[in-house]
């Protein structure tokens, strides 16, 4: 296996709602919009949005079920304001803000935040990461 994630594909209660979400609150360039999903171009890998319904069907397991799903999605950035910066952008499109941006025992600075599905989103700048090649 190769080391890198091509594509993240995050199953959505409301694919019209979710994609204006990460297209027009959030910024995020959508490079296809197919009927039943959207793709947005990150640097280095995808993030594709997907009825839940469907994106489980086409796993073959059930989509019920709901609450903590065992993972976070980070968004690291080059400085404490553009953490809060970020954060007040996902506020303003609609996010449910879960921890205000603090400084760490790591050393850096972050908050999280959850999308329209509650999907997490650790916004953060840490000074260990260099982000020159992101």
């Amino acid at each position: 296996m190769e080391p890198y994630i091509s594509l993240i594909t995050l199953g959505v209660s409301d694919l019209v709602r979710s994609t204006a979400f990460y297209k027009q609150g959030l910024g995020l360039p959508a490079k296809e919009e197919f009927e039943g999903v959207t793709f947005l171009n990150l640097r280095g890998t995808w993030l594709a949005l997907y009825a839940r319904e469907a994106l489980a069907a086409d796993a073959h397991i059930s989509a019920a079920g709901s609450g903590f799903s065992g993972f976070t999605l980070a968004h690291n950035v080059k400085s404490k304001e553009a953490v809060d910066a970020v954060l007040e952008q996902a506020r303003a499109a609609g996010a449910t803000m879960l921890k205000p941006a603090q400084d760490t025992d790591w050393g850096g600075y972050s908050g999280y935040f959850a999308d329209p599905d509650g999907y997490l989103w650790e916004v953060a700048w840490n000074p260990h990461f260099d982000l020159t090649n992101r």
